[in-house]
């Protein structure tokens, strides 16, 4: 079975396209600047990418760019769009309508325009790219994979805001917390790793899923469910990241609207976009380059790296207590499976609950497989596993449509 997993911008379009039979990755692609020129740049397993630029005014133009870079003579990997037997979409927010990976109908269509309200920057984005699909594919079923979803079992206690309840029923305000493919896939990787290493049951394990990247949320997942996570009812909650501030005294945010002449909309941009590690490193949000300037001696990057190593710490610390234990840590994404000084830092201190890293493997790993970073002697098992989230989509997208 074939299955295209398509992750729609508002004005972008990155795809992949499995064969899920193999379990193996055919392409990948980007259709980008949608509305203004039209760019593709598309790239087969193994082979030199291709990039071109084409005009593409509407998110179905972009939808049909991509088609034909999947069954070009040239650098395709299908004979024609009729091979691709299914299409899975991410989508950032369900908000509380959606509890599990769904096929379109008109129904869920419905229910997504809902969440706009919720996602504003993102969830119009996604409905162009579903409704580009059923322009370009007619017939072809389609499934949304919510990264909301699986954070679906946290309860009440964790997911409740201390705000008058009739607020909570009247706006769904309440933690929805994200990145939920990539906590599930990662967690049960390392669930599997656990129970043969050993002997801990699926029911029994109690694993922290730090997904560390330009955006990052740290999960508790008790017995493989998720019963806490650090982004909340935005992915502003949580830790720095960044250019997000994450969490801050709620009281700065009036004060320095006041002081500095700031609309409620422009103080929501300035914290999403101004923020996080850049704002307090004044060098970027890219941890590589922080790197780059620590190693220079420049205060401000050290200091942007410590907070969120300290944070990092703070969240391990508290889910452990939160869970009653804890089994393993894992790391993943762009920061999490490749910035060995972050995955040190933030592991110094955590002796006390078992965690011992091993610096000899964890010096220089830039993860390609779940790697063991603790020592022998470390309770708590560390794992370096890189992260598969459009693969989650494509999963759930053939298990949906197999019962179709």
């Amino acid at each position: 079975m074939y299955i295209l997993v398509v992750n729609a911008g508002s004005s972008s379009v990155k795809y992949q396209l499995f064969d899920m039979t193999r379990k193996q990755l055919l392409a990948r692609g980007q259709c980008e600047r949608i509305g203004i020129d039209g760019r593709i740049k598309h790239t087969p397993t193994d082979q030199e990418s291709y990039v071109a630029n084409i005009p593409m005014h509407t998110h179905t133009e972009a939808i049909q760019a991509m088609i034909a870079a999947l069954t070009d003579k040239d650098h395709g990997v299908i004979r024609d769009m009729h091979q691709i037997d299914a299409i899975g979409h991410r989508i950032v927010h369900g908000g509380p309508y959606f509890l599990e990976s769904t096929l379109v109908t008109d129904e869920v269509l419905r229910q997504l325009d809902l969440c706009v309200e919720l996602a504003p920057l993102h969830i119009p984005a996604h409905l162009m790219g579903i409704r580009g699909c059923m322009e370009a594919m007619p017939g072809t079923p389609q499934v949304v994979v919510f990264d909301t979803a699986y954070h679906q079992t946290m309860p009440r206690e964790a997911y409740f805001y201390p705000i008058p309840y009739e607020l909570y029923e009247k706006y769904k305000i309440r933690r929805y917390g994200f990145h939920g493919t990539s906590h599930r896939y990662v967690s049960a990787q390392a669930i599997d790793l656990l129970e043969i290493a050993l002997g801990i049951r699926r029911e029994d394990s109690k694993v922290v899923t730090c997904h560390l990247g330009n955006g990052s949320s740290i999960t508790a997942v008790k017995g493989g469910l998720s019963v806490d996570t650090s982004m909340g009812f935005t992915p502003l909650e949580g830790l720095i990241m960044g250019t997000r501030t994450g969490s801050i005294d709620p009281a700065i945010i009036p004060f320095l609207m006041e002081k500095e002449n700031i609309s409620a909309n422009d103080m929501g941009a300035w914290m999403n976009k101004n923020c996080g590690i850049e704002g307090v490193s004044q060098v970027s949000s890219d941890m590589r380059e922080i790197d780059a300037a620590i190693a220079q001696g420049n205060d401000k990057a050290k200091l942007a790296h410590d907070i969120l190593c300290y944070q990092i710490k703070k969240y391990i610390g508290s889910y452990a207590a939160a869970m009653g234990g804890l089994d393993a840590v894992v790391f993943t994404a762009g920061i999490g499976e490749n910035n060995d000084s972050v995955r040190s830092d933030s592991l110094r201190g955590l002796e006390f609950l078992g965690i011992i890293c091993d610096e000899r493997r964890n010096r220089g790993l830039h993860a390609e497989k779940p790697t063991l970073i603790s020592t022998s002697e470390s309770k708590v098992r560390v794992w370096v596993i890189p992260t598969n989230e459009e693969l989650v989509i494509a999963s759930d997208t053939m298990r949906i449509v197999g019962k179709l």
